[in-house]
This record gives C-alpha cells, structure tokens and sequence, in this order.
C-alpha cells in the first residue's frame, strides 16, 4: 500500500479542517456516534455516497482502490470524510475505511443537506471543503474513469472535454507514450490491470461498473 504526497499545510488545512469541540458537538445532534474496528470498511469505492463520517477518536483512511492500493488521505480526530459526490448522492472514488479502532459519528446524507442549510458556520466549512477536495481529485487523477489514446486522437480529446465539463476526475494513459525501458504506456495498464489494450487507432473509455456521469451529451466514439 502507497500513501499518496500529502498537499502543502495551507491548502491541507482548507481540504481537510479540523471541527472544534462545539463544532463536533453541532454535528453530533445530526448523526449518531458508534464505534469502528479497524479495517473496517464504511463506504465503499463506486457505492452511492450517501454518509458522512467525523472522527471522534481514531484514524479513518481514503483509500484508492488498485493493484498497489493507495491512501489517498488519513483523517485525525475532528476530520470529515466526503466530497462533492456527498451532496449529489453520486458513486464516491475511494473507499472509507478505519485505520485504527476509534469512534466516529455518521451523518446521513439527508441530515448533513438539513445541517448544511441551517448552520452557516458549519455549511461554510463543508461545503469549501467538498469543492476544494473535488477539484484536488482531478488535479491527481483520482478517478473510477481511465482513458486510453493517443493523445493527437480527436476522439481521445472529445472523451476528455466530456469529463472536463462534467466535472469527473480522470485517469489517462496515452497509447503511443513510452515509458521506463522501452515498454509502451499501454501495455504497462494492461500488465497492471489485466485489461486489454486495443489497437492504437482507436479510443476505449475503461470505466467501474459503478461509474456514473452525468450528461445529456456523451461523446459518440468510433473504432
């Protein structure tokens, strides 16, 4: 397992701030506490994002799901777990699990919306964090979502403006790249996945069966 370079203290603070004691005491009139084991498992990667979990006491991992399973973030006491996909009940990207035995509190989708909307101190918090967390997954790629191309195909380009605009994270690997010791981009996914790769010519989007997006326009992609 891999942990993933943490981003600097500033931003750090604003992604992942941590709930005063009479913040934490807010939130709880909305949730229930309980108590976690770790490795225990709270929401799985590509599951319907419909809870939100504060740690207590405790440590609560965001881990990305892969052949080298990667932490994407660890969250300490007064911490939250969610991102946008919490506020539009979409699949989330990593899967929440407890890293250590501790007490959290779990927030109902419904509940933290109705906490949002009467808490303005809180609704501020939650709500630039969720932004700044979703904007941070697509800056590093953290996504259900792999595109393979070549980077001078259009149809390549049409599939990326279509995850641009609707605002879902990406993973892409360029069909014609070469990497380390000679071995193309395409067939250093395929050892790692155990997906086939297509041709160069053409286009393949490779996506979890979970994946959702949301559009009235998705990309027509020919062979």
């Amino acid at each position: 397992m891999t942990v993933a370079a943490p981003p600097s203290r500033p931003r750090a603070e604003r992604l992942y701030p941590t709930l005063t004691p009479a913040q934490l005491a807010r939130v709880a009139a909305h949730g229930r506490r309980r108590q976690v084991a770790q490795g225990e498992v709270l929401q799985s990667a590509g599951a319907p994002a419909t809870r939100c979990f504060v740690v207590v006491a405790g440590r609560i991992d965001g881990v990305r799901p892969s052949a080298a399973e990667e932490i994407v973030v660890s969250l300490g006491p007064g911490m939250f777990t969610g991102e946008a996909t919490l506020l539009s009940g979409r699949p989330g990207l990593a899967q929440i699990q407890a890293a250590a035995d501790g007490e959290v509190i779990e927030v109902s989708r419904d509940d933290l919306l109705a906490l949002i909307q009467t808490d303005g101190e809180l609704s501020a918090i939650f709500m630039r964090a969720f932004i700044l967390r979703r904007v941070e997954l697509i800056a590093r790629g953290v996504s259900d979502v792999v595109v393979l191309g070549s980077t001078h195909c259009q149809g390549t380009l049409r599939v990326r403006e279509f995850l641009t605009r609707n605002g879902h994270p990406r993973t892409s690997w360029s069909s014609g790249r070469r990497i380390a010791r000679g071995r193309s981009a395409s067939a250093s996914f395929s050892r790692e996945t155990g997906i086939p790769t297509p041709c160069s010519t053409w286009t393949a989007i490779l996506a979890s069966k979970s994946c959702s997006i949301a559009s009235t326009s998705p990309p027509r992609i020919s062979p």
